[in-house]
């Protein structure tokens, strides 16, 4: 066993790991039971356009909303069948609440969103805000 001098400027041993977990933000589900969703993100000329994979949760079962430059989806797939014998080689299959909250990297216009699902495929199209132009404003001397 190695002897490490101590210093009050080291770290802890777990503090690269919170580091890494703190920023890992959306990544990680907000609770142990939770599924946090992957997501594509990309633009196109005049939306922002967010896909998800969600087979097997029913689209009225969704709740997406944007506040504040945030996009948060909201949901739940349920199991419709149970094996009465609990003898699984794997189990991977996840069924429960699902959410995640992606930053949209641009602005857009929050109440035209659209959304679509297809085959197991959520499709959030969002306008982009069209470019604000600089305002210039005159500084009046007060002598």
């Amino acid at each position: 066993m190695s002897l490490i001098k101590w210093s009050p400027f080291f770290f802890e041993p777990m503090d690269g790991m919170d580091r890494f977990m703190d920023d890992a933000g959306s990544l990680v589900p907000r609770s142990g039971s939770s599924i946090a969703p992957p997501v594509d993100m990309y633009e196109t000329k005049d939306s922002l356009v967010v896909e998800t994979p969600l087979a097997g949760v029913d689209p009225k079962q969704l709740e997406i909303s944007i506040e504040n430059g945030v996009l948060s989806i909201r949901g739940s797939s349920e199991r419709r069948t149970e094996v009465d014998e609990k003898n699984y080689y794997r189990k991977e299959v996840r069924y429960g609440s699902m959410f995640r909250q992606i930053p949209l990297p641009t602005r857009v216009v929050e109440d035209k969103a659209e959304a679509s699902f297809d085959n197991g495929l959520l499709k959030i199209t969002i306008p982009k805000a069209s470019a604000t132009s600089s305002i210039k404003v005159e500084v009046k001397d007060k002598k």
